[in-house]
């Protein structure tokens, strides 16, 4: 089994990692708008992702911190 991390005990392995971007973007989607916690300016790889995805569908992205 190929595995990319532990988290609270659950491997994550690729599928569920595909399963769970697909179920953000999905909530994406449904929303009118989304709120990304940016604590110190960070953000990683998965939600740059869901940023993109929400500004090409047309979705507003607001920021806990400025970026």
């Amino acid at each position: 089994m190929c595995f990319l991390s532990v988290f609270l005990g659950i491997i994550v392995t690729k599928e569920i990692k595909f399963m769970l971007d697909d179920m953000h973007k999905r909530k994406i989607d449904l929303a009118d708008e989304i709120f990304v916690i940016n604590n110190g300016g960070y953000i990683g790889k998965s939600t740059a992702s869901e940023i993109e995805y929400a500004l090409q569908t047309g979705k507003k992205v607001n920021y806990l911190e400025k970026i």
